[in-house]
């Protein structure tokens, strides 16, 4: 491989974000030209039955003609969510021990669950 070629995989600098099964990578990269540009990675681990595992792995792009742009966007919609929702994360579903209950969305009136089961004696009967 060229000199040159080597040069253009080089990372000029990166970034690593560790966040549960995801990482996430932010990277600045050469183009051919010698222009720079970033690279932002999601890589996902899956864990098969049999304990073995694999990554999937997502990538964006960032041109510095769309810097501007992006990190505008980027700004106003982490500041939608943390001033309509807050900074605490209160989705049950991040919790490793989370099991969806379900409940009867049509039911007007929904039965309590004390009077949902009637206990009966075996001398009851």
């Amino acid at each position: 491989m060229r000199e040159n070629d080597m040069l253009e995989k080089e990372e000029i600098f990166s970034k690593v974000l560790r966040a549960g099964r995801r990482t996430y990578f932010f990277d600045v990269r050469a183009t051919k030209a010698d222009d720079y540009y970033i690279t932002i990675t999601e890589s996902k681990k899956f864990t098969e039955a049999d304990g073995s595992f694999h990554f999937k792995k997502h990538k964006i792009y960032l041109y510095k003609e769309d810097f501007s742009a992006f990190a505008e966007i980027l700004d106003e919609m982490t500041s939608y969510v943390l001033n309509h929702k807050g900074e605490e994360v209160i989705s049950e579903r991040h919790q490793k021990d989370f099991k969806k209950e379900y409940a009867s969305e049509n039911s007007e009136e929904e039965i309590p669950q004390s009077s949902a089961f009637t206990n009966i004696e075996f001398d009851d009967i």
